[in-house]
């Protein structure tokens, strides 16, 4: 889709397309308002201008669109919901090894007790033994520093699906 194509969407429409980006409603709900959108750069800006404005609670949301990486059971119901733009995204861990896909499964159950949220990381690119190898870094960390870089990696994401999003016609 172009960007005449996401300023003329209905809201419904609008609705639709954000919540394959980014399945926080506050952030969806900012978007939509902020149509129409001059250039496909003011459509990244105001991403992260609502990014930064959200509350906990609106990260967490968001944070529940994501499948747990690695776990394909979680990735077919999650991606359900976002898979027009997140397809794939985590496409190298189909390639990684059983005892990877172990320690990764393994960390990310330590990472959601610990925290209270799945380990969140824009996946694009990165092998199953990267992201295994994060999520250990990241395991020590306390909670309000988790959660900023679980927000850091969100942004990431979002950002790379709108630009696909754009990029579509």
């Amino acid at each position: 889709m172009n960007l005449e194509k996401l300023n003329a969407l209905t809201a419904e429409q609008a609705i639709h397309t954000f919540m394959q980006c980014c399945t926080s409603s506050t952030w969806v709900t900012t978007m939509v308002a902020k149509r129409p959108y001059a250039d496909k750069q003011a459509v990244i800006k105001h991403a992260d201008l609502a990014w930064q404005d959200l509350e906990e609670a609106d990260y967490l949301e968001a944070f529940e669109g994501h499948p747990k990486i690695g776990d394909v059971n979680s990735l077919r119901a999650k991606y359900a919901n976002t898979k027009e733009l997140a397809g794939n995204e985590q496409g190298l861990v189909k390639d990684a090894n059983d005892e990877v896909l172990q320690v990764l499964s393994q960390g990310n159950t330590d990472y959601e007790a610990k925290f209270g949220f799945i380990f969140i990381v824009c996946a694009t690119g990165k092998s199953a033994k990267e992201m295994s190898d994060l999520l250990q870094v990241r395991l020590p960390n306390n909670k309000t520093q988790e959660l900023i870089n679980a927000a850091e990696e969100q942004r990431k994401i979002f950002q790379l699906r709108i630009n696909k999003a754009l990029a579509e016609d």
